[in-house]
């Protein structure tokens, strides 16, 4: 699966300035080894999960807009059609609600994800440079023996 990962749109390789360029670290601080689509917000989810928190909000104005309705036109004999619908819009808002949550959700998880994958890139490279460091104190102690 490592193999299949681009590694060319490196922070470092991606920002390269020149001397008259001004660079914002606040946004994209420079990282080695990490890639810049590792440091970019799930803008996407953010928005699935304000939209659907926003249908659920409407799906309860709507829900008071009509027991309002049902009340004024029909009085006490509206009250069993309005609860089998008030009950059917709340839960229906409800999961509406809850998806929006599973969104944010999913953007922890990504972060997550993506946490682990910068530590192990970091925890490979770092085995690597000691794997030759060892290898080269074996080779000068054998010779010198």
């Amino acid at each position: 699966m490592a193999d299949q990962r681009r590694t060319s749109d490196l922070v470092g390789e991606v920002r390269t300035t020149q001397k008259g360029d001004k660079v914002r670290d606040e946004e994209f601080p420079e990282i080695p080894g990490v890639r810049s689509t590792d440091l970019e917000p799930y803008v996407g989810l953010r928005y699935l999960s304000k939209l659907f928190r926003l249908i659920a909000i409407i799906l309860l104005l709507l829900l008071v807009a009509e027991i309002v309705t049902g009340i004024t036109t029909q009085g006490s004999a509206a009250l069993p059609t309005l609860l089998g619908e008030a009950s059917r819009l709340i839960v229906l808002a409800g999961a509406l609600w809850g998806v929006g949550d599973l969104a944010i959700l999913m953007i922890d998880v990504g972060h997550d994800v993506r946490a682990v994958r910068v530590y192990l890139s970091r925890q490979t490279q770092a085995m690597n440079g000691q794997d030759r460091d060892r290898s080269a104190p074996a080779n000068i102690n054998s010779r010198s023996a």
